[in-house]
């Protein structure tokens, strides 16, 4: 799954990559968490536009969102079949701009942080999904889910999911939901590159929403990290007895 991801490009540099027409400023963000506003890229009228969007899908059909579960993620593979994921993957799909994501490894109970990013830097772009909620005041609030796949095999070590990334020759067949069908669209999302990210371990300190800045993606030493577990040494057999053969042994 992704539940952590940052975005600390400047914005010009998103706007050049992304190839959209707005002109948004924004801070750099190092521990984007679920709730909080997320950018997106989607196609209106045929041009590319920034748009901010609360992570967290709540579909159109659902009465009340205090009563239901926060949809931070979708995996790739059912997402075109399930109720809560369908009507987006035919109509509302988009791009996340990234820098990179956290993903937990589980360690004896406890788990290590690592920072998963491009060996090259720069910026990928998630596959998202967007849905707009109206509420009984008559005010739209839009939602959105980050795609996930099967993790490629470095990645595999650390957790068994990834966010599906879309490749830039893939933007715009990704964000068009009017030639493109969902069917086709999910042909997209696969692991990504075994060679396109390096994950290091990092703080703890990315566990608390409140951390943000740039220290969250530093690489810490190895004795910083969370203790691995121990490995258990194989159980000692017991030595087999000699077969008894009626007479008594003095050794």
């Amino acid at each position: 799954m992704c539940g952590r991801f940052a975005l600390s490009e400047i914005p010009a540099t998103i706007r050049r990559v992304f190839g959209y027409k707005d002109q948004p400023n924004f801070p750099p963000r190092y521990n984007i968490a679920p709730t909080q506003p997320i950018a997106t890229v989607r196609l209106e009228n045929g041009e590319r536009r920034f748009v901010l969007v609360r992570w967290g899908l709540v579909p159109g059909w659902v009465k009340d969102p205090a009563d239901f579960s926060l949809l931070i993620n979708a995996r790739s593979e059912t997402a075109a079949e399930k109720p809560a994921f369908r009507a987006a993957m035919r109509h509302r799909r988009c791009l996340i701009p990234a820098n990179g994501f956290y993903e937990w490894q589980r360690r004896d109970g406890r788990k290590q942080p690592y920072w998963v990013a491009p060996k090259d830097g720069g910026l990928v772009a998630f596959a998202g999904l967007w849905e707009s909620w109206a509420g009984p005041d008559g005010g739209d609030v839009e939602t959105g889910a980050i795609l996930t796949t099967a993790a490629n095999a470095p990645m595999a070590e650390i957790h068994n999911r990834m966010p599906a990334v879309i490749a830039p020759e893939h933007f715009e067949a990704w964000l068009n939901t009017v030639e493109v069908s969902a069917k086709e669209a999910s042909e997209m999302l696969r692991p990504a590159p075994e060679d396109l990210f390096e994950a290091v371990p990092v703080s703890t300190r990315v566990n608390a929403v409140a951390n943000d800045d740039a220290a969250l993606v530093a690489e810490i030493a190895p004795e910083e990290m969370v203790p691995a577990p121990e490995k258990k040494s194989a159980p000692k057999k017991k030595a087999t007895p000699p077969p008894d053969d009626g007479q008594m042994s003095l050794l």
